[in-house]
């Protein structure tokens, strides 16, 4: 916050207190001018206010608690832009980038500053790093059969894929469908491992300057067909004869380059499967405005043990159980 608004809380704050604190002294006298366990002349219902003192649980009490709120502002962050005495902070702020964060790690040990988020991660490596290590160095096929290594593995996926993907897995618009057999850069464990480790980065063009509005139409009409789509036959036509630009990736025959063992991630148009939608409409937008969906690379997030165990639950989800 600017300098202001700190000095606002600041003073705001130190004057809450002082008067808090100058209120529980006065009610420590008695200002009425009536005898201590006399009555003060009110009466509700049948019930006598007498003048009474605090209770001195209820005086110490109060007092423990301003005690603390002064101890609790002069330590720790709060009080403004003031980072408190004891260099504590809950994780390291304003970061907007991994390498940010990564830096702000090393600025805080450097400094000795106190920062639980990254002191919890700390210990958290401490107490799991092994287990991860363990079962990094078994075969993904075999933690794929290991129940303990899935339960792991669900926990991973939870926490970092299913905002995509879906808690099933099933993915949903321009999010692949994990629970099935259509990989589009391969399903084999080492494919998937690679995927997770450096992401992938779809580069469909869109066709609409060089194919015109007419040829996206039977562009479309051609690729609808191919998966056994009922379709104008003239514009299919038409559009067979222009699908070699879209044979280097997806292969002459459609199958995508999973078949022709290509690297470019390119659907296979011929098993009615569509990542973002198989209607007309649909599959004409991505002909026009091409696709350019991003997976990001967990390497450096979860690390390679991580990723690992995560390939092999990721693997499981689409062999028969």
């Amino acid at each position: 916050m600017t300098s202001f608004w700190s000095i606002w809380v600041i003073v705001l704050t130190l004057a809450c207190l002082a008067l808090i604190f100058g209120l529980l002294i006065w009610n420590l006298k008695n200002y009425t001018g009536v005898e201590e366990g006399e009555s003060c002349g009110h009466e509700f219902d049948g019930i006598e206010e007498l003048n009474n003192p605090l209770p001195k649980w209820w005086t110490y009490m109060f007092f423990a608690t301003f005690v603390w709120s002064v101890y609790y502002l002069a330590m720790y962050p709060g009080l403004g832009n003031f980072v408190g005495l004891l260099g504590w902070t809950s994780s390291n702020q304003g970061v907007t980038s991994l390498e940010e964060s990564k830096q702000a790690v090393l600025d805080a040990k450097e400094s000795g500053l106190w920062v639980q988020l990254d002191k919890e991660f700390e210990a958290a490596d401490e107490r799991f790093g092994p287990i991860f290590k363990a079962f990094a160095q078994q075969d993904v096929l075999a933690l794929a059969e290991n129940s303990e290594a899935l339960e792991i593995g669900q926990r991973l996926y939870a926490q970092n894929c299913a905002q995509c993907h879906g808690s099933d897995a099933r993915g949903g618009l321009g999010f692949p469908n994990l629970t099935d057999k259509d990989w589009l850069y391969g399903g084999n464990p080492d494919q998937i491992k690679e995927t997770l480790l450096h992401g992938r980065v779809a580069a469909m063009p869109g066709w609409e300057a060089a194919l015109g509005e007419q040829g996206v139409k039977e562009m479309t009409a051609f690729v609808l067909s191919l998966s056994g789509r009922k379709v104008n036959q003239k514009d299919a036509e038409a559009g067979k004869s222009k699908f070699a630009m879209c044979a280097a990736c997806h292969g002459m025959d459609g199958k995508g380059s999973v078949a022709h063992n290509l690297p470019f991630g390119a659907p296979d148009l011929t098993d009615n499967i569509w990542l973002y939608g198989g209607s007309q409409r649909a599959v004409e937008e991505s002909v026009r405005h091409g696709r350019a969906g991003v997976m990001p690379a967990w390497k450096d997030i979860l690390g390679e043990d991580k990723v690992h165990l995560l390939t092999a639950y990721v693997y499981s989800l689409s062999q028969d159980k």
